[in-house]
């Protein structure tokens, strides 16, 4: 028999179970939108030909370029130092600082380290594809030595400027230079050169001297990238 006092208990627990609200699950707060790109990666008009800005959002901070304590005590200043594994080189400047770029590298099987002089530069430098190239890329025939090259400016894979490295006075056929996408910056994608975005390898072009010593260290990283140019 169910009792006066049951009678109340069970309405009260009814009208509490009524009045309830659903349990609703937090709603996630938006992604903050990415750091707009600093000033130095706008677009450059004042170039024989144009470089555009680079898009927010499709650099990491770290690959930005930036001054930062000299990683690399054994490296005198004027010293070019590329770390593949971090995809940064460093411009060792005086008091123990250093001038710090986001780079892409070499892809597995076409990567190259050592030392190396930065023999001369070029601005908006002929892109002259080699043999080897050539044997796995026929269309890039058409650019070889024997066929003078692609002139500079857009489209050309050297970008707006080339450093080109020397060992015991021979071209080493690699090469730090512009046109990197800014997608694939801190990636390994390319056929062994050093790649900056446009705007930090005019930056770099300004600042070295012929004739720089240019270490690259050695990887212990496998690269994951299958893209090559």
């Amino acid at each position: 028999m169910l009792t006066r006092r049951a009678f109340v208990a069970a309405a009260a627990a009814a009208s509490l179970s009524a009045c309830a609200r659903p349990v609703v699950a937090p709603v996630a707060a938006p992604p903050e939108p990415p750091p707009p790109m600093p000033a130095r990666y706008g677009a450059i008009l004042t170039e024989p030909h144009p470089v555009p800005a680079v898009p927010d959002g499709t650099v990491d901070p770290r690959h930005w370029r930036q001054e930062v304590a000299n990683p690399f005590a054994f490296a005198a200043p004027g010293t070019i130092v590329v770390d593949p594994d971090a995809a940064y080189l460093h411009l060792i400047t005086e008091g123990g600082r250093a001038l710090r770029y986001g780079v892409s590298v070499g892809a597995a099987g076409f990567a190259w380290n050592g030392d190396a002089v930065m023999q001369f530069r070029r601005k908006w430098p002929v892109w002259k594809a080699p043999d080897s190239m050539i044997a796995r890329r026929p269309e890039f025939e058409p650019y070889s030595v024997a066929n003078g090259g692609m002139p500079g400016g857009p489209g050309n894979p050297l970008g707006a400027r080339a450093l080109y490295l020397f060992q015991n006075k021979q071209d080493t056929l690699y090469r730090i230079h512009g046109a990197c996408e800014p997608k694939y910056l801190g990636r390994a994608v390319s056929s062994g050169c050093i790649r900056l975005l446009d705007q930090d390898v005019i930056d770099l072009h300004d600042r070295v001297q012929d004739g720089c010593k240019v270490i690259v260290l050695a990887s212990h990283a496998p690269s994951a990238f299958a893209t090559v140019y």
